[in-house]
């Protein structure tokens, strides 16, 4: 094959010293036409050989070698020399012996075949500098999907870019197309870009273009922009909204908060006899849930009944969150157990959060029961549901072994448990004061390869301060900040607490000073934390101006704030200057609690006022307030005095 192929060089060569043309050597050409022959016999399929030349033709195969190899006849030859001799003057060649013509339909045809994405880069910009041939929208598109598929981001924006250069118009279907690809890669802005470019003098988009921007930008969480796309699709007189459209305009809405416009948006597609999918009532029930219109979104089910629109499971997983969280526990179990009767299958989601709903309400037992019940609503238990039942079971004040088997359970069943789990067990292990119990968990989970979780060391930091075990805190607290390098708020607030009970004080502000100096924001917990520990140091003129330090850094206290000032000037400032602050909370935004009467009516009892003692008792009780056991001794003492308040002498 090689001396043929040095042959032919040779009378290439000999023809162009000699002016004369190849046609003018019979004997070189018959030689060309025998090459040519063995180039297309070597690629044949086996089947098709030798036995080939002994079988009369085919008319019917005449007629399509004079048109062209057909697409079956690509697949089997020329794809083998692609892949042999990947795109070259091999190829090249090939094209001309088999009498492949180039043009879209072979491009698209070739751009199809699996081959290295470099070999079809190759052949697509040698088919672009062919004579009388130009790539069409057809042909870019193929490539661009290829580019897609291989995840060459840089090329695929290359491609595009030349395509809406080119001269080749692009319908709405292709744009729509390119602008699901450029979101899949997360290049929203070229996606903009190309779509206006497109839009000014090549294409004029459709509904469903304008459906895919949006859908794009809501996924990638550009949410204000597809409002702004939306008002521009809506100004546009002959491209109106339809019910893809409403549905993501409406969900933007939602997440943005903009509870007005989607309801708004509900009755303009209403308005414009469009029909609400389940999705859109789903996402209007979020809605008023979210706004505290259970009655609202109760109705709303019902017109999803009157009109025949099935409920989903999601409508479903909506509705039962949303009476849970509103306290209609019984409601919502109800629903769970209506959907079940109307055919629609409960998925994991669904259950877990059912789960969580009976638990924390303090129905184990129905809990339980779901859980139990999962094998025959084909719904297999995931991490999440184990979570929610040993946190259920801790929540419940169930013994912590029972918590702890269901952690053995959970792992004989090949369920893997997360770092949350490890989180939970040992948070729960610490409200239980079994405290070596969480530190063997946090050394298990440190084994697992888990990352520090300072939810966990949070727990547990708190928990040897409350046994007075200073220094294993100190050290968790240690090792947390060396193997996490960046810590929360939170943490910094539990270590705080920490310094201040135990009588560390300036190393409670030594802390929340460096805080603060890398960068991370004191909240409300870690000021409240700071407050705690000046009490204790008896700086309660400096606690109280520290209220309005947070005020300053945008940090509003919150009812413990108040209480830890009030406990302060309760113990040591005199029941005036206690009383005057608790008046000053009833007028406030931050009304007093329980917590707040119980440390006046201590303070009043202990300083003999026992008929201003009697009063607060009344109004304490009118409030629905209990007394807690540190205040009640002294509650006994101003007993005596309240039949003397009700019947005046």
């Amino acid at each position: 094959m090689m001396s043929k192929a040095v042959g032919i060089s040779r009378a290439y060569a000999t023809a162009a010293s000699s002016g004369r043309s190849i046609s003018t050597l019979p004997h070189l050409c018959e030689r060309i036409k025998q090459t040519e022959n063995e180039i297309v016999r070597m690629f044949l399929p086996h089947d098709l050989g030798d036995d080939a030349q002994n079988q009369p033709e085919d008319p019917r195969m005449a007629r399509s070698s004079r048109r062209g190899l057909s697409v079956r006849t690509l697949d089997e030859r020329f794809i083998r020399i692609l892949k042999i001799f990947k795109w070259g003057p091999d190829a090249e060649k090939a094209l001309e012996v088999l009498k492949l013509r180039v043009d879209h339909q072979l491009v698209r045809e070739i751009l199809k075949v699996d081959v290295e994405i470099a070999v079809k880069i190759q052949f697509f910009k040698w088919a672009g500098k062919r004579r009388n041939f130009t790539h069409d929208a057809s042909t870019y598109m193929a490539l661009i999907r290829c580019l897609d598929e291989a995840v060459l981001v840089g090329e695929l924006w290359k491609m595009v870019q030349e395509m809406a250069r080119s001269a080749s118009m692009i319908n709405p279907v292709e744009l729509s197309e390119i602008i699901q690809i450029l979101g899949r890669a997360k290049m929203v802005n070229k996606a903009l870009s190309i779509f206006y470019q497109v839009k000014g003098r090549k294409c004029k988009p459709t509904t469903s273009t304008y459906n895919s921007m949006i859908m794009m930008l809501m996924q990638e969480g550009h949410r204000e922009k597809v409002q702004e796309l939306y008002t521009e699709m809506c100004n546009d007189n002959s491209c109106l909204p339809d019910t893809v459209t409403y549905n993501t305009v409406i969900s933007a809405f939602a997440k943005l908060g903009h509870a007005e416009s989607a309801l708004r948006l509900f009755d303009e597609m209403r308005v414009n006899g469009l029909h609400p999918t389940p999705k859109i009532y789903t996402t209007l029930l979020g809605i008023y849930f979210k706004g505290g219109e259970v009655e609202k979104a109760l109705s709303l089910v019902q017109e999803m009944r009157d009109k025949g629109c099935a409920l989903t499971v999601f409508t479903y997983t909506e509705l039962t969150k949303g009476l849970g969280k509103a306290g209609r526990i019984d409601d919502a179990y109800s629903a769970f157990i209506h959907m079940r009767q109307e055919g629609c299958e409960a998925d994991v989601v669904l259950i877990n959060n059912m789960i969580n709903i009976l638990g924390r309400a303090g129905r184990l037992d129905d809990a339980l029961k779901i859980f139990n019940n999962m094998e025959s609503m084909r719904c297999v238990p995931n991490v999440v549901t184990y979570n929610t039942i040993i946190k259920v079971l801790f929540d419940s004040k169930a013994p912590a072994s029972e918590a702890a088997s269901w952690f053995e359970k959970m792992k004989e069943n090949g369920i893997v448990p997360s770092s949350f789990t490890y989180s939970i067990l040992i948070h729960g292990f610490c409200k239980a004061n079994r405290v070596e119990k969480a530190l063997l968990l946090l050394e298990e989970m440190d084994e697992k390869g888990f990352p520090p979780c300072p939810a966990a060391y949070c727990s547990l930091i708190n928990s040897l301060g409350k046994a007075n075990r200073h220094e294993a805190a100190n050290e968790l607290f240690k090792e947390l900040r060396e193997n996490s390098g960046h810590l929360s708020s939170r943490v910094y607030a539990v270590m705080i607490k920490h310094y201040g009970k135990s009588g560390r004080f300036s190393e409670a502000v030594d802390l929340f000073n460096e805080m603060k100096m890398i960068g991370c924001n004191p909240d409300v917990y870690a000021y409240n934390a700071l407050m705690s520990g000046m009490i204790r140091a008896g700086l309660i003129d400096e606690a109280h101006s520290l209220i309005q330090t947070m005020e300053k850094n945008g940090c509003s206290p919150d009812i413990n704030s108040h209480n830890i000032i009030l406990n302060g000037l309760a113990r040591s400032g005199g029941p005036d200057r206690a009383m005057e602050m608790f008046t000053k909370m009833k007028c406030s935004n931050i009304k007093p609690d329980s917590v707040s009467y119980n440390t006046v009516l201590g303070c009043l009892s202990r300083a003999g006022m026992f008929e201003e003692a009697a009063k607060l008792m009344k109004e304490m009780k009118a409030q629905g307030f209990e007394y807690d056991l540190i205040t009640y001794s002294s509650i006994l003492e101003a007993v005596g005095k309240v039949d003397e308040v009700r019947e005046p002498a």
